[in-house]
């Protein structure tokens, strides 16, 4: 089911939350919960309104009670969120907002870290990923991640993107792979940059080509969801623009979740947006709709800049 607005569970935790983040509380207040139904002219271009609605209504990942805790501090609060097939969802809000830890529940990237604990079930297909049955390495084969720097291996351009087919028993002979490789490099929009230089290293490619080789290089095990943690916060304009355009094609393939700090990025690449706000989701919606017409004033207040 569909978010619109906090559930009343939550309003507590933004009233606790004044007295830590005071800059914030005049946005908090139980008065000022819901704004009046008026709309506003957004300064983001959210391109055709058609592209804005869910692709589709299967759930691909749904997310039930989700707390985050880092030691005693609770870093998300409760999140209740469906993710649909083959959409791009964009998480927004300010820094420290929770959005990027969120983002890593999805694949159980948290369990990397020793002091973070997670409750609350979190589904793809139907099935709980936190199941201590789960095999992991197969799960973020599923749901591969994209992080914010390019990281690619210290191998060459062809060992990167064949290192996961090869983990997986994916290619039965070298013709698979080599097939495999150009298949994910084409789809990562890479492959006629570098096919002349294949035996090259990684790591000798620009900014933006390398974020599109860790790109290739997660589309090479056949993943169903693709995180992206600010995949163009190293980046300069053209390669994002590159970026930007990778993500609305490989949106008909993939599943999409998308953090990013630039609100212009979300208004042009996704199909719905979700505001975190203090651990909390405050709001999801139509892309077109959370820029011109949010249903909640703390998301009115960040888009328009009067904080974040």
């Amino acid at each position: 089911m569909m978010m619109n607005t906090v559930n009343a569970t939550k309003t507590n935790s933004l009233e606790q939350d004044k007295s830590v983040n005071s800059e914030h509380t005049q946005f908090t207040s139980q008065n000022v919960d819901q704004k009046p139904s008026t709309s506003f002219v957004s300064q983001f271009d959210t391109q055709a309104s058609a592209k804005k609605t869910p692709k589709s209504t299967n759930v691909k990942l749904s997310t039930s009670d989700v707390h985050v805790y880092y030691g005693e501090s609770e870093a998300i609060k409760g999140i209740d969120l469906n993710i649909y097939e083959n959409e791009v969802i964009a998480f927004i809000g300010p820094s420290g907002c929770g959005k990027s830890t969120f983002l890593r529940t999805l694949n159980r990237m948290n369990d990397t870290i020793d002091s973070c604990h997670v409750t609350g079930k979190v589904l793809l297909d139907n099935q709980d990923i936190y199941d201590p049955n789960l095999d992991v390495v197969l799960l973020r084969a599923q749901v591969g991640m994209v992080f914010q720097k390019p990281n690619p291996f210290p191998k060459s351009i062809f060992d990167n993107v064949a290192y996961g087919p090869k983990l997986h028993g994916l290619a039965r002979d070298k013709y698979d792979l080599e097939e495999i490789v150009e298949n994910s490099l084409n789809k990562a929009g890479l492959w006629n940059e570098v096919k002349d230089r294949l035996s090259q290293p990684g790591t000798g490619l620009s900014g933006g080509q390398q974020q599109r080789l860790c790109i290739a290089r997660t589309i090479a095990v056949s993943p169903e969801v693709i995180l992206m943690d600010e995949p163009c916060s190293a980046l300069d304009p053209i390669a994002t623009a590159k970026i930007e355009e990778l993500i609305s094609e490989l949106s008909t393939q993939y599943t999409i979740a998308i953090v990013t700090h630039s609100m212009q990025q979300a208004a042009r690449v996704s199909d719905r947006t979700a505001y975190f706000h203090l651990g909390d989701l405050i709001e999801v919606n139509a892309t077109e709709k959370v820029f011109t017409q949010p249903d909640h004033q703390l998301t009115e207040a960040y888009i328009t800049g009067r904080f974040g």
